[in-house]
């Protein structure tokens, strides 16, 4: 599954609410920045996923946090792993981030990344400086890497820029036919 595909399946998931192309925009752009897509185990590190989860931070803090552990425990459910109730979220937090290992998690650990946009009050970023500051803020990266940041975000924006084209191509030639 492309990187589009996971994102735009979690948010449908997830519903209306939660899909926005600034939502797309920045969950492509953290996850390249994160592990090119290509990389669900940090290298010498704990995180996990395309987003690069960690178990004590992200993973715990979507499963906490007053606006998003409700709608996490349910897709973490949904997923077979377990439920999620506050004695056990520990247990399920361990669980949540051994599966952002596996590909049939991959939309799983993209809802957890939306999730955790959702728990950041302000509205989602429409700059690639907004941006950057609010991956640093939400992400809390241990070694931020600015100097890829423009390069995530050119992909992000290209991707989705690609994506609308070829669906306005799509409806352009349904109608003539």
């Amino acid at each position: 599954m492309n990187p589009l595909a996971i994102i735009n399946q979690a948010l449908n998931n997830l519903g209306a609410k939660f899909k926005s192309n600034e939502a797309v925009i920045l969950l492509l752009a953290i996850a390249f920045q994160e592990s090119a897509f290509k990389h669900r185990r940090q290298f010498k590190g704990p995180a996990r996923g395309f987003w690069q989860f960690e178990r004590a931070g992200g993973v715990m803090g979507v499963l906490s946090h007053k606006t998003t552990w409700q709608l996490a425990a349910k897709w973490v459910e949904t997923f077979g792993i377990g439920k999620v109730n506050k004695s056990k979220r520990r247990l399920i937090s361990s669980r949540v981030h051994d599966a952002f290992e596996r590909p049939k998690y991959d939309v799983l650990a993209a809802i957890f990344a939306r999730l955790l946009l959702w728990s950041d009050p302000r509205p989602l970023p429409k700059t690639k400086e907004e941006a950057w500051e609010y991956y640093l803020d939400n992400w809390r990266p241990g070694k931020p890497h600015r100097n890829r940041w423009d390069e995530s975000w050119e992909f992000a924006l290209k991707t989705v820029e690609e994506a609308e084209k070829e669906e306005k191509e799509a409806d352009s030639k349904q109608e003539t036919a």
